[in-house]
């Protein structure tokens, strides 16, 4: 009876929001659950980049600002629930870096309603949209030993640009990880960050066959390898909470820390024939690839699929675009900039759904937008363009429905629907908080992928994190 009524937590520590979700076991169906309760706040975490030497193209976030959206997302939990939690699943925006001293990560106050815990010595999370590695930077890099490629922002580029450029700056840590490794040492007092091969893989520098980062080829271009976490199984316990927090109890299991892209893969794919399509800030195609998959072992930088670690050593085929609602929130900035240039004050959110409602009027538009503001990694100078401009298609509905065809078009360049039933999918499966929220989205990637078609939470990486510990829980209790 216990085990059927065991609630498990999830975090999901994206770009733009954190988000939380309790998960119970159905209790007729021991694969299905339900979810409990869930939360989103915004992290509004973007920092000044420590180091005038990054330039503009500088990607950082504050990590007091990402905990303190996390604390407002949990106390926002019913505490009975919170009090019943038997296991931790944590996951997170993959690539980025963040940097601390071994013991003195953060402090547990117990000042509040609930212990929680503040960072000390812990460096800004350099994010995975950080720009600072030039191509030129990275045609300077030794070549991994690895299927992936290394692309800017991507943490062990970014341990590379630092060590030429600040040097002194890596002096002061001894432990580094992504946000949600962080979180995971932090919660559980981990004397060493421990990472899943998904974390580690974004990371690049890292074999998935031998499970091990390149270790030689990384030492003899004087990299601080003593920096690179251990690995673990994705799916394996990192630790126990060394204290209560927000009514969960001490000794609390907490998974090792799981990528977004594979957790909210993991909430949604309900059979190995559904992709599973996310746009949040950014955009990733991702569908199973059959159980004895093995990647060619040369990284292909020009390569728009890329094969990234999933659960028990399988893969998925991934497309991952640069561009997606963050291009959306770009165009919302200009027009309110524009708007407030000619002496008129209006709220990004207005301006977002007055958009999308004209673009939903707007069914069809000549207009041709590529919008790769960002570039893609497979084509890193590329920038955006628009075509066809005619005087009868210059309607925020005609703009704005170009805008979110050519997203959903860059992402069909990368990965076609022809690629997709080639690997057997037959069901299309839509998350993420930009497709979530967004209709004329939604009919582009019907469009655009005339399959079968369903759209989930906009909480589902969470959803996956507290799904793979209430899974485990689960077995535990049958074994």
């Amino acid at each position: 009876i216990m085990a059927a009524r065991a609630i498990t937590l999830g975090i999901d520590l994206g770009t733009t929001s954190v988000k939380a979700a309790l998960l119970r076991a159905a209790p007729d169906d021991p694969s299905g659950f339900a979810v409990l309760a869930s939360c989103a706040r915004a992290a509004r975490a973007e920092a000044a980049v420590e180091s005038a030497v990054a330039g503009p193209q500088g990607r950082e976030q504050d990590v007091s600002r990402i905990l303190q959206a996390l604390h407002e997302c949990l106390a926002a939990l019913p505490r009975p629930q919170l009090r019943s939690v038997v296991g931790i699943g944590v996951s997170g925006q993959m690539h980025g870096v963040v940097f601390w001293k071994t013991g003195q990560g953060c402090e547990w106050t117990e000042g509040g309603i609930t212990p929680v815990f503040e960072p000390r010595a812990v460096s800004h999370l350099v994010t995975w949209q950080d720009g600072r590695c030039s191509s030129e930077f990275l045609a300077s890099l030794p070549q991994p030993k690895s299927h992936l490629s290394v692309a800017t922002g991507f943490g062990c580029a970014t341990i590379f640009w630092l060590l030429k450029y600040r040097p002194e700056f890596l002096k002061s840590y001894d432990a580094a990880g992504t946000i949600h490794d962080y979180v995971v040492a932090m919660l559980c007092g981990l004397p060493r960050p421990l990472m899943s091969d998904q974390n580690a893989a974004s990371w690049g520098y890292f074999n998935t066959q031998s499970q091990s980062w390149n270790i030689e080829t990384l030492r003899s271009s004087g990299f601080p390898v003593h920096l690179l976490p251990d690995i673990a199984e994705p799916g394996s316990v990192a630790g126990r909470t060394s204290h209560m927090w927000f009514e969960i109890p001490k000794g609390t299991q907490v998974g090792v820390a799981l990528g977004d892209l594979q957790a909210s893969v993991y909430s949604c794919m309900a059979q190995r024939t559904d992709a599973v399509l996310n746009i949040s800030t950014s955009v990733q195609l991702a569908a199973s690839m059959p159980s004895g998959f093995q990647p060619a072992q040369t990284p292909d930088p020009t390569a728009p699929v890329a094969y990234f670690p999933y659960f028990d050593r399988t893969y998925l085929g991934v497309a991952a675009s640069l561009n997606g609602g963050n291009v959306l929130a770009t165009f919302v900035h200009m027009l309110v900039q524009w708007m407030a240039d000619l002496g008129l004050e209006v709220e990004e959110s207005t301006v977002y759904s007055r958009m999308i409602q004209a673009a939903v009027q707007q069914r069809d538009t000549h207009l041709t937008i590529t919008p790769t503001v960002l570039g893609e990694r497979h084509l890193p100078d590329q920038l955006a363009s628009v075509t066809r401009i005619s005087s009868s298609d210059l309607s925020l509905g005609h703009v704005t429905r170009a805008l979110c065809r050519g997203i959903v078009q860059n992402l069909h360049s990368m990965l076609p629907i022809q690629q997709l039933q080639e690997w057997g999918v037959e069901r299309v499966m839509g998350s993420g908080s930009a497709l979530s929220r967004n209709d004329v989205l939604k009919q582009e990637v019907q469009r655009a992928f005339p399959l079968p078609m369903s759209f989930g939470q906009d909480v589902d990486a969470a959803v996956g994190a507290a799904l793979v510990m209430l899974r485990r829980h689960l077995n535990q209790k049958e074994s």
